[in-house]
């Protein structure tokens, strides 16, 4: 069964219940939402998409993104994630790896790609954005679009307007869609010279949503808190309800929506949460779930979420674009573990976890890509992570690419943040390497979040704590950690520029 037929299947038997409620707190049912998704469905195929087509994907996470998106991958289209806010060098090379066949983004960004007065204001702003209304297939010519919201200067003549598409009542499909087919397309790592895309199909996704599920009791009556696609739809699935934060949300804003809409469960990122906390220290007693995930969740975050929320279980995801999630650990557990490395918890059921001679962890299962686009399909994947087996349970070591040289020593920066993070008056820590050409050792250098006098003290203290090969050269206190991207992921590249 294909995952957009589970989710028409469980919007059918509660088509009165409220499925979804939006940032500015408009609700959708379950049966609108199933209405809607079939008449997108109709109307794409009416207007011409075919099994495979790609579509590129420029719309923020809304209802209406959730809608075309399902309806696209109903329809045997490929949603294509290729984010044309990364530059038009990134973007390009990200198009004529992908080739999709149509364009479907927000009214604003086809006027705002178009317009001259509006792509200054967006550039003076640190947004170059491509000139969504003439992209072209590659070797073809132009693309077909969609747009969502009122029609505006810049959008292109003869593109299809979401809000006509999800008029009226659409035929059941006689058949479902192929779940070994492409559905979506994720673009990762790379460069403009070699980008490189995640494919999942309808099975592999369907797979992470029951895994998730394995872990977290989900079902009518929930309400989860987040705008994770990948958590929002094991939601509608089991029948519970998703609440969707407003974009760009400030953090008491994000508890607020929590306490006045009853959430249940909510996601956030470790950087995330600690925003929140910092704006209302404690989480609605309502809140039984709170899972972090997309970055490592250092200790004194996981304190304060099980302070915040004593009621509540506070778990760490392990996870990749490639396959997720791979393991659910408890913050309970995470805190407990006082060995070397992060604790990640058992690998979920059906999920293959090895270590390469190496130590690199190798995944596989049915939640796993299908691979990259352009290549062959992998039937495993090198994660580029160092683990270790502490009997059932998976522990990271760190990165492999984060690794730094020092003489015959390999200092892997993963294996010791933790323990540095876990010490008084440190609220993060991170390791990087600067080059010294002379000797072709690395500089170790610390960086960590705290009181400026934290560098004299963990002079004294850190010879108890790590190897005494891996004590760095120089300690810094800082503000706040360089973090980039939607998920507020360290940057260690921005983080060495700094201390260099």
């Amino acid at each position: 069964m294909t995952l957009v037929r589970r989710l028409l299947d469980q919007a059918a038997q509660t088509p009165d219940a409220v499925a979804l409620i939006s940032g500015d707190g408009t609700e959708l049912t379950y049966g609108e939402l199933r209405r809607q998704v079939l008449a997108v469905r109709h109307g794409l195929l009416a207007g011409g998409l075919a099994d495979g087509d790609g579509v590129l994907f420029s719309v923020r996470p809304s209802p209406e993104s959730l809608v075309l998106a399902l309806g696209v991958v109903a329809a045997g289209g490929v949603v294509v994630f290729a984010d044309p806010g990364a530059g038009p060098e990134m973007f390009t090379a990200r198009l004529r790896l992908a080739r999709p066949r149509w364009s479907a983004a927000e009214s604003v960004l086809y006027a705002g790609s178009r317009l001259r007065l509006v792509r200054a204001y967006a550039r003076r702003r640190g947004l170059l954005l491509p000139n969504l209304a003439d992209l072209q297939i590659p070797d073809e010519g132009p693309m077909r679009h969609i747009h969502v919201g009122r029609r505006l200067p810049g959008v292109p003549r003869g593109a299809l307007s979401f809000t006509r598409l999800i008029r009226g009542n659409a035929p059941e499909p006689s058949k479902d869609t192929d779940p070994d087919a492409p559905a979506a397309v994720i673009f990762t790592s790379g460069t403009t010279a070699n980008p490189r895309a995640v494919v999942h199909t309808q099975a592999s996704l369907a797979a992470a949503l029951d895994l998730f599920r394995t872990r977290l009791p989900l079902g009518p009556g929930d309400v989860v808190h987040t705008d994770q696609l990948m958590l929002g739809l094991p939601t509608l699935i089991a029948g519970a309800r998703w609440s969707m934060p407003p974009l760009f949300c400030p953090p008491a804003d994000f508890a607020r929506l929590m306490r006045g809409r009853g959430a249940t469960h909510t996601f956030c990122v470790p950087v995330h949460l600690a925003e929140i906390l910092d704006a209302v220290p404690e989480l609605p007693p309502s809140v039984r779930h709170v899972l972090l995930g997309a970055a490592p969740a250092p200790a004194p975050i996981l304190r304060r979420a099980i302070a915040a929320a004593p009621s509540a279980e506070v778990l760490s995801v392990y996870a990749m674009t490639e396959i997720l999630p791979v393991a659910i650990a408890s913050a309970k557990e995470k805190l407990a573990h006082t060995a070397s490395g992060d604790f990640l918890g058992a690998p979920l059921p059906g999920v293959g976890a090895r270590l390469a001679e190496d130590g690199e962890l190798l995944l596989s299962g049915p939640n796993l890509c299908r691979g990259y686009l352009g290549a062959d399909p992998i039937p495993e994947l090198p994660t580029g992570d160092l683990a270790r087996m502490d009997g059932d349970h998976l522990v990271l070591m760190g990165r492999k690419k984060d690794m730094l040289i020092r003489g015959k020593f390999n200092l892997y920066p993963g294996l010791y943040e933790p323990s540095i993070a876990a010490l008084p008056d440190v609220t993060e820590a991170a390791i990087v390497g600067v080059a010294n050409p002379q000797t072709g050792d690395e500089e170790v250098v610390l960086a960590v979040v705290g009181p400026p006098e934290l560098a004299t003290s963990l002079r004294r203290t850190l010879p108890d704590v790590i190897d005494h090969d891996a004590l760095p050269d120089r300690i810094i206190v800082l503000d706040e950690l360089p973090r980039s991207g939607r998920t507020s992921k360290l940057d260690r590249d921005r983080l060495r520029a700094m201390v260099t």
